[in-house]
């Protein structure tokens, strides 16, 4: 079987694992806070995170805490020292908006990105995360589980987050639903079977795959 389109993929996933209810958060501020948390470890020590913060997840809350009391909150999350900094930082931007995420929602989205881009340790994948999840900007996250599933799909990526996400974007509809369904479903779909040591047996994406290990 041959890839007709990158929409197939995104069919056949949908098809065998249905929708996924991403992100699992409560709020937007909520979904924010634990991009910044997800950032190089796994959603269970963000929960873990999370559950720590909980009496402090609102913008006005966290705010009046010091970037110790946060890092000592977020340690299961890991580089904790380094992510309180970087919620610091967030919280810095969304003060200039009086912690009105509404305010936020016409902005351009491309200047909001490059805004979101400036705050100290939100790279392009957090600043789409949050476009997508909050913002709903239908952008294609482009992180370790997308590449890892594509290369072994036989695409040929480009080394440039842009460019992959690009390559993508223009073969989809600009479908927010569509973009949030695809990416939890890559995630979903790296953790079951396109692992680091892949099990293709019973691979919904087996017989589109050019790379069978």
């Amino acid at each position: 079987m041959k890839i007709k389109n990158i929409q197939e993929i995104y069919e056949h996933l949908f098809e065998h694992y249905g929708p996924q209810h991403w992100w699992p958060a409560d709020t937007d501020f909520e979904m924010m806070i634990s991009a910044i948390l997800v950032q190089n470890t796994n959603w269970r020590n963000v929960e873990k995170a999370l559950e720590q913060l909980r009496p402090y997840l609102t913008p006005q809350q966290l705010d009046v805490l010091s970037k110790e009391e946060i890092a000592q909150f977020i340690r299961s999350s890991g580089f904790y020292n380094r992510k309180a900094e970087r919620i610091k930082s967030f919280l810095s931007w969304l003060k200039n908006y009086h912690f009105h995420i509404d305010s936020i929602r016409d902005k351009d989205k491309k200047q909001l990105r490059e805004e979101l881009l400036q705050i100290s340790g939100i790279g392009k994948e957090t600043a789409d995360s949050i476009l997508l999840y909050v913002f709903n900007t239908p952008v294609f996250i482009v992180d370790a589980y997308a590449k890892r599933i594509f290369y072994r799909l036989g695409y040929d990526l480009p080394d440039d987050y842009d460019s992959f996400r690009q390559l993508v974007e223009k073969e989809l509809p600009q479908d927010v639903q569509l973009y949030n369904e695809f990416h939890a479903l890559l995630v979903q779909h790296a953790k079951t079977y396109c692992k680091s040591k892949p099990i293709c047996d019973r691979c919904p994406l087996s017989g589109l795959c050019k790379r069978r290990v």
